[in-house]
């Protein structure tokens, strides 16, 4: 697969990714490289890296424990003290193997270690693959806000190997679809209908594609004033669902694919509502994703917490919950403003 060129590094796949960043190590000079993994990456993904990197650059491992919940400020206290006692210095390079949660944060503390560190992204989920591997997002939540605190840093490279995805679950596998779906359903039709009708059969085109449309997307307003909006599209809504499900005591933690699935469904329905979006594709679509990623588990008491959550959503201006929302498929609205009233009626359209 060829290379993609984002804003300030590439994007290297298969056994290319691993002749560059060789090639970017013999020619740049690091004190120390570290390797950022959690438990699972440590154990499943870390041999074949160490296998294929060649340095004489000492190497110091770094483990975190896995999920959501550690994507924290504390996790990142935590990291940066770790980087200080080893001796890391800005000279020092930070790779982060893992999925979003790794190099999310593996970005942002690197980028704010001694005002910046070198660091380069080995995603090893399709989430991570598709969506967190061009844009220069980093950070982490505050609480249950998801990514409230970061960046935009850019890393060195992104290196996509497919070989990872043999070591994560079935169940995360189908939430990185998420992404893909929405890819398709603001940007380009082809990539829709290739995933809706044949799901991850030509998985290396589906990914490859994605990220050429974050890509274009990004390299054409990379820090979110105008079109990089649209890649909201689903979060809104889906955002603060997962957000609630990942604080309440009583609800089982969403995957991101559940929770954005819910999220698309409801914001096409409002879009159907305010733009016309057919409401044909709006059925088809609703069928598609719950056969694909189950019914979330939402009921009617719990619609004011998640309007507490859509209140604190990053993309708000002065208060208002702003949407991407769509005319049709590749057509897409920005900055669209929704009572709440048609949020809670796409709520209950999805549960219907």
């Amino acid at each position: 697969m060829k290379s993609i060129q984002s804003t300030s590094c590439q994007v290297h796949f298969q056994e290319n990714a691993y002749l560059q960043l060789n090639n970017y190590l013999a020619n740049t000079s690091h004190s120390l490289i570290f390797i950022l993994v959690d438990e699972n990456t440590n154990r499943d993904c870390l041999p074949k890296l160490m296998g294929e990197i060649a340095t004489k650059a000492t190497i110091e491992i770094i483990e975190i424990e896995s999920g959501e919940i550690n994507k924290n400020l504390e996790t990142c206290t935590g990291l940066w003290n770790a980087l200080t006692e080893l001796g890391a210095d800005r000279k020092s390079l930070l790779i982060n193997l893992g999925g979003g949660v790794i190099t999310d944060m593996g970005g942002f503390v690197a980028s704010t270690f001694k005002r910046g560190i070198s660091f380069i992204n080995i995603p090893t989920t399709l989430l991570s693959m598709v969506d967190a591997s061009v844009g220069g997002k980093t950070g982490v939540d505050l609480g249950v806000l998801k990514n409230q605190i970061g960046i935009f840093s850019d890393p060195e490279m992104v290196l996509i190997d497919l070989e990872y995805l043999n070591t994560v679950s079935e169940e995360e596998i189908i939430s990185g679809t998420a992404e893909i779906i929405k890819h398709g359903l603001i940007y380009d039709l082809d990539l829709f209908n290739e995933v809706r009708n044949n799901n991850l059969e030509n998985v290396a085109y589906l990914i490859h594609r994605s990220v050429e449309i974050k890509n274009e997307v990004v390299l054409a307003d990379q820090k979110e004033s105008s079109l990089r909006k649209i890649l909201n599209y689903g979060h809104t809504i889906g955002h603060a669902v997962e957000s609630y499900f990942l604080e309440s005591d009583h609800k089982k933690t969403l995957t991101h694919g559940q929770a954005i699935s819910l999220g698309m469904v409801t914001e096409a329905y409002i879009s159907n509502k305010l733009f016309g979006f057919p409401m044909a594709q709006v059925e088809d679509l609703k069928l598609y994703v719950i056969n694909l990623f189950g019914k979330v588990p939402i009921v009617t008491s719990d619609y004011p917490e998640v309007f507490e959550y859509l209140k604190h959503d990053k993309k708000n201006v002065s208060g208002q919950v702003n949407f991407v929302l769509l005319e049709a498929i590749a057509k897409y609205k920005i900055d669209c403003k929704v009572d709440l009233d048609l949020v809670e009626e796409s709520i209950n359209y999805y549960l219907a």
